[in-house]
Order: C-alpha cells, then sequence, then structure tokens
C-alpha cells in the first residue's frame, strides 16, 4: 500500500481560516490503519502515524497466547512497542463492557490499575448507531460519549454534557475524488486531549461495533 499518513497536514492553513490561532495549540491528525504491524499469519491489530508518518501507536491482539486467551486481551503501544494500556473484555457482558488498565495485561485482577470502562449503548432507539459511554475509574457517571457510525468511519467523541468534541473519526481520501476503504481512516484529537486514550476508545470501538458472533449477543 502507497504512503498513508497525511502527505500535508499543517496548522498554518488551520490558523489562516482562524480554527487553530496557534500552531502549538493545533489538533493532533492521526492516520489509523486497521492492520498489524507485526507480519506473521494470525495477527491482527492497528498501526497509527501522526502527521509527518512516524509510528506513534501500535495494537497487537496476543488473545491467541499465553494465559490471557480466555480474556481476548489486548495490548496498546506506543511506537517503540511500550505497553501503554491493557485492554479486556468483560466477561458476560450483555453491554459490550471493555475495561482498559494501566501497562501489560498480567493476566491476575489486581495487578493493573484500572483506567476506564467502555461499554456500548443498546436501547431501542440507539440501535442503528455505535453509540458507546466511557466511565473514568470506578465512577457511575459517563465522562466521554461516542456518537455517530463508528463502523462508517463517521463519529465524534465528547465529553459527557459538552458540546465540542475531543475526538473526530472521518473517511480518508487518497484525492479529491478518490475515497479510501474503512480499513484507513482520520483521527483527529483536540489539543489539550489525551491522545493515548483516545486512541483507546478506538480500539474497543472497533471490538464492540464488530460484526461478530459477540456484537450480535451485545446488540
Amino acid at each position: 500500500m502507497s504512503r498513508i499518513h497525511p502527505a500535508e497536514n499543517k496548522c498554518e492553513g488551520a490558523a489562516r481560516n482562524g480554527s487553530c490561532r496557534r500552531p502549538d495549540q493545533c489538533p493532533a491528525k492521526f492516520t489509523v490503519w486497521k492492520r498489524s504491524s507485526m507480519s506473521f499469519q494470525g495477527t491482527d491489530g492497528f498501526t497509527v502515524f501522526d502527521e509527518h508518518g512516524r509510528l506513534v501507536f501500535r495494537m497487537e491482539n496476543y488473545s491467541r497466547k499465553g494465559c490471557c486467551s480466555a480474556r481476548g486481551g489486548l495490548v496498546l503501544m506506543d511506537g517503540a512497542g511500550n505497553a501503554l494500556m491493557s485492554l479486556r473484555p468483560q466477561i458476560l457482558s450483555m453491554q459490550c463492557q471493555w475495561n482498559a488498565y494501566t501497562g501489560e495485561d498480567k493476566c491476575k485482577e489486581g495487578q493493573n490499575f484500572k483506567l476506564f470502562s467502555m461499554r456500548r449503548v443498546s436501547s431501542f432507539l440507539q440501535r442503528k448507531k455505535d453509540t458507546a459511554e466511557v466511565f473514568i475509574g470506578g465512577s457511575k457517571k459517563p465522562a466521554f460519549t461516542v456518537e455517530g457510525s463508528f463502523r462508517s468511519r463517521n463519529c465524534i467523541i465528547r465529553r459527557s454534557g459538552g458540546e465540542e468534541f475531543v475526538a473526530k473519526i472521518t473517511r480518508k481520501r487518497a484525492s479529491p475524488t478518490v475515497l479510501l476503504g474503512t480499513d484507513v481512516f482520520n483521527l483527529v484529537v483536540q489539543h489539550g486531549s489525551d491522545s493515548d486514550l483516545v486512541m483507546a476508545f478506538v480500539v474497543i470501538m472497533d471490538r464492540i461495533c464488530s460484526k461478530s458472533i459477540l456484537s450480535v449477543l451485545c446488540s
């Protein structure tokens, strides 16, 4: 595949139209490729590039290995391969809930600090949308919501109760007339927001919105 990261993604243009007054306060713009950076058969994951083409995030599916196999655990890493978060599905969850923990999965409860829980909203009115809620720590009140259609790569992440978006996912174009497939898409994270956290949301949304038996049971 040809280069998929943004060929041109400068803040100066945003500054000219007033959406970004200072270059150091511009949104972070990423290209997300739903493809593992590992080459052996049976792996899946994500590879994420910044606007300069640098690898900044990787996600590999290690669920086929070791004691985590029953959990279906995922590991979100930085570009150098350092573990940022472990993402695990909540077993027998009827709302497609996933939990995120610090660092690499130790496969034992209590060895990682729980960062957040994320679950799909599956009410009748939301059934045709990919809506999800994020609960930070042990809070019972959602801190973030995902709205729109993740499967169509057209959704936003907001702070609950807020109007402005924290992050936005859109389809990617190779040119004004060529729209790429949904395996490659844009991710824009607003200045001051945690890109690591947002990327973890993206990974989990991919799992809870996938067309699998699990997603049918959870919908």
